[in-house]
């Protein structure tokens, strides 16, 4: 098998040795996930770690919810130093470890897990992946903005909430269908943010988005509205102006009908092959304890 390309599944766990002999670079970490074919991780962390002179690589492993668990038995005797999480697994990931970092715990969810002689460590490296590839996109400080971020009732989305809220942005608006899930999250938030009128909570009905779209200066899409070409539009196409940066979450398409439509209107838009990379490259940090390769990991994703 080769580990770039195809994906183990629970039961091929069961015959690791086997499986693995004579691979060059036997894997050391990996993404699991239910599905996980789709993940491009292999494609960042395998250069990184030639490019670091690491040994080992990284491959996809596919579980299903009920095999999570003991999978965090098995993985580190098989020799995995550490691995990332998607869906469905963040938050069986959150109860899985024996400590974690307060970004992780701020968000609820564990994207990053080290595997350690005290234990499984976690770490959500989607927050700060997040501001590092707003600052590589816009060159700004996300203390100094009013930001609002569409679908923030998600796991995506109270990533980015509980970042930009760490770093003390100007204003913060929460913007959900169901408005509960916003106002329960500003509610967490709510000590990061004192003071009159920093946080709000709104539905998605189009006056109430009017008027905050207005007074925004950065906009972050993290729902999945964007991915299929019959989505509904987020935000309407009259309310961008120049001075609005908008970054969607969404990679695939590379260009989404919300950017497409804010760029028409002068806005400065990027998507969010940034956040993939730069949370790749801090989960890079965090299991070795050095500078990712940032750039043999952009070269990978391209």
């Amino acid at each position: 098998m080769d580990p770039l390309i195809d994906v183990f599944t629970w039961g091929d766990l069961g015959r690791w040795d086997e499986l693995v002999e004579g691979l060059e670079r036997r894997p050391c970490l990996a993404v699991l996930g239910h599905p996980v074919a789709h993940s491009r991780s292999p494609q960042m962390h395998n250069p990184a770690l030639e490019a670091a002179g690491l040994p080992g690589s990284y491959v996809r492993i596919e579980l299903r919810t009920e095999e999570f668990s003991e999978a965090m038995t098995v993985l580190p005797k098989l020799g995995f130093l550490g691995a990332n999480v998607t869906i469905p697994h963040k938050g069986a990931a959150f109860a899985a470890v024996s400590s974690m970092s307060e970004v992780a715990r701020r968000c609820g969810a564990v994207n990053t897990l080290a595997f350690t002689p005290e234990g499984i460590a976690g770490h959500n490296t989607d927050a700060p992946g997040l501001k590092q590839a707003l600052q590589e996109a816009f060159g700004i400080d996300l203390a100094d903005l009013r930001i609002l971020i569409l679908g923030a009732g998600g796991g995506a989305g109270q990533a980015a909430a509980v970042q930009c809220a760490m770093d003390g942005c100007r204003r913060l608006v929460l913007v959900n269908r169901t408005l509960a899930k916003a106002e329960r999250l500003a509610a967490d938030l709510g000590d990061l943010l004192p003071g009159a009128g920093r946080l709000l909570a709104i539905t998605t009905e189009e006056g109430l988005l009017a008027r905050e779209v207005a007074e925004a200066d950065l906009i972050i899409n993290a729902s999945s509205v964007g991915m299929k070409e019959s989505d509904p539009e987020l935000v309407p196409a009259h309310l961008w102006n120049s001075h609005h940066r908008v970054y969607d979450m969404i990679y695939a398409p590379p260009q989404t009908d919300l950017l497409r439509e804010a760029a028409a209107a002068g806005a400065r838009t990027a998507n969010g092959l940034g956040m993939l990379l730069w949370q790749g490259a801090l989960a890079f940090e965090y299991w070795f304890k050095q500078a990712a390769p940032v750039e043999a990991m952009r070269r990978g994703l391209a």
